[in-house]
């Protein structure tokens, strides 16, 4: 087992591995060094990563700087894959402001959240795009849904979580715009119920 540690700083670019007693082993990139999203040597404000034990590949939702999901050895830190939003190659051309009402980019605004299924699914959350879309682990395309949709500020899709039942049934999405966490049946997507308001008091989010 390996801490795996990054951020999403102005120059951070890099991914640093430890040992769980804090011993230094390995780095991928160099600060400041982040050359847009086709850089295959460096990160860009990443947001944030999981490590699949089946491939022993890490995957970096590379996200503040750059828009796309990247997969490392996790040993040797060699680059795999990356891919952008709908399995595209990643792009940096300027998207806009984001319209609700506008055809879905066919990039991520920032890909925020990461993880992969036990039944080998990988899921991102792009944030501003309030949408969470579904990949293969080689980059192919599965699905997406929206959530809250003409949600604006920083997007509802702020992060999520998969059950930990044997079939991981649920995906628990927090909506960091509006305060609520929705709840969606992971293999459908369909969405089936929320929690939360906003407020300091108990039971009440602030996120």
């Amino acid at each position: 087992d390996s801490v795996w540690l990054t951020g999403s700083g102005q120059k951070h670019s890099q991914l640093l591995k430890f040992t769980r007693e804090g011993k230094f082993l390995q780095q991928f990139g160099k600060p400041g060094m982040n050359r847009g999203s086709a850089d295959t040597s460096n990160l860009g404000q990443p947001a944030n990563l999981t490590v699949d034990p089946v491939s022993n590949e890490v995957y970096v939702a590379d996200g503040y700087g750059n828009r796309r999901v990247i997969v490392l050895d996790a040993d040797t830190f060699a680059f795999k894959r990356m891919w952008g939003a709908y399995g595209n190659k990643p792009d940096d051309t300027p998207l806009g402001p984001f319209n609700p009402d506008a055809p879905p980019t066919q990039q991520f605004r920032l890909p925020h959240n990461i993880a992969i299924s036990r039944d080998g699914f990988v899921y991102v959350a792009d944030r501003p795009n309030n949408r969470i879309q579904v990949f293969r682990k080689d980059g192919i395309y599965v699905n997406e849904v929206f959530v809250s949709k003409r949600t604006l500020l920083q997007g509802a899709a702020s992060g999520f979580a998969l059950s930990t039942d044997p079939e991981q049934r649920w995906l628990y999405m927090i909506d960091g715009a509006n305060h609520h966490v929705w709840i969606l049946e992971r293999q459908s997507l369909r969405i089936v119920a929320r929690f939360g308001q906003q407020g300091l008091w108990g039971g009440a989010l602030n996120v």
